[in-house]
């Protein structure tokens, strides 16, 4: 009996070895949704993929963890890759991930996403950003592959249109893992040193695993950090990427880039010559309006003979001095009429005229004029001022 009794260690070593000892549950794949998941320091990554009705426990280690190209997050329907065993520490069957990948919607689909409202929420995409592209720019930075045809386009375009532009090529390679710190830092090098007046950054069309590198969060930052305006010119016209977001000018290929870039010489020839023809035609007008304005004046009688300006302009001053004094004289006629006026009026309230028929104006000493009997008393010396003379009197 004692022979078949068997330790804790024992009894899940042996399950452990029944469990991994079936070939179907080496490699399974799991669909379901992400809960609880967390992401330790020593970057293995712990969570529970569950249905309606269950739940088993996960674990992907950081070699497996590496190489995922979105975020997981709870909540997220994926489908799970991987060996079942158990932990015998704690008696616990478990699911060792290899790959987790999104289900219904590719992995690379919800990367593109979730960095794009990263960015979006930390403003790399606000327009108050976006720098504006030169008019004529003389130095042409292009950063791309030299092996690819997107650099020839972009060359010949150029050459074609505006000839005149320094051309400077900045080869990166636009495809694999090594890509996205070369275009970073060839972006970098290119603004640092200021070797161009604009940059078209891009590479042809391809899948979208192949353009992924014009995703990645490196290569968004570095545009948005150059002070040198950007023109994203990556794929064809219906593929977007991040770095069509943050630079300052999407082009919808790598020609068309070229075009954004710079104007047509053919069309600024003719404009340079339209606008010639027009300033000659100005010119001309304004001579033709200014001899027809000399001619006139030439027919001026003040110009046939100067003397007849002075002339008239004598005859005006003689008849501004008759107004004049006419006025003169109409005005000093008022003015004694009105003295005269006035000079009557005060000589008929003047106190002499009233003096002048028999009245007398009484004063005490003080000079006041005494109006009533109570203004003196008996003994007061008093004053009668007459027509011609003063008499001192005595109140009895």
């Amino acid at each position: 009996m004692d022979e078949r009794i068997l330790s804790v260690t024992q009894l899940n070593e042996y399950v452990k070895g029944l469990v991994e000892s079936d070939r179907f549950l080496s490699n399974v794949a799991v669909r379901g949704e992400l809960s609880n998941y967390k992401v330790y320091p020593s970057g293995h990554h712990y969570f529970s993929i569950k249905d309606e009705e269950s739940a088993i426990r996960c674990v992907m280690f950081r070699g497996s963890a590496s190489g995922l190209r979105f975020r997981p997050e709870s909540g997220m329907k994926v489908i799970c890759t991987g060996r079942v065993a158990v932990y015998t520490r704690d008696g616990a069957y478990q699911l060792y991930a290899s790959t987790l990948t999104p289900d219904g919607v590719g992995d690379l689909a919800i990367a593109f996403e979730q960095l794009k409202e990263k960015l979006l929420k930390e403003g790399l995409f606000d327009k108050e950003h976006k720098k504006p592209i030169p008019r004529y720019p003389m130095r042409v930075g292009v950063v791309t592959s030299s092996a690819g045809a997107a650099v020839h386009d972009i060359i010949r375009v150029l050459r074609k249109r505006w000839p005149v532009a320094k051309i400077l090529l900045l080869p990166v390679r636009v495809q694999g893992v090594e890509a996205p710190p070369e275009i970073a830092g060839a972006i970098r090098y290119a603004d640092r040193h200021n070797i161009a007046d604009v940059l078209i950054v891009g590479r042809g069309g391809g899948s979208m695993e192949d353009l992924w590198c014009f995703n990645d969060e490196r290569v968004a930052r570095a545009i948005y950090d150059c002070g040198t305006p950007v023109i994203s010119a990556v794929g064809h016209e219906p593929d977007v990427t991040i770095s069509d977001f943050v630079a300052d000018l999407r082009a919808a290929t790598p020609s068309n880039g070229a075009e954004l870039c710079a104007p047509d010489i053919s069309e600024l020839i003719e404009y340079l010559d339209s606008a010639g023809m027009r300033s000659f035609a100005a010119v001309a007008n304004e001579l033709a309006s200014m001899k027809s304005r000399l001619k006139s004046l030439e027919e001026k009688r003040v110009l046939q003979d100067p003397k007849n300006l002075v002339e008239d302009r004598r005859l005006r001053i003689d008849h501004l001095k008759t107004r004049l004094a006419a006025a003169a004289s109409a005005m000093l006629h008022g003015e004694r009429r009105k003295y005269a006026e006035f000079a009557g009026k005060l000589d008929a309230l003047s106190p002499l005229k009233v003096l002048g028929r028999g009245y007398a104006i009484a004063r005490r000493e003080d000079g006041r004029v005494i109006r009533e009997k109570s203004d003196v008393r008996s003994g007061d010396e008093i004053s009668l001022k007459l027509r011609d003379d003063t008499v001192e009197c005595i109140v009895k």
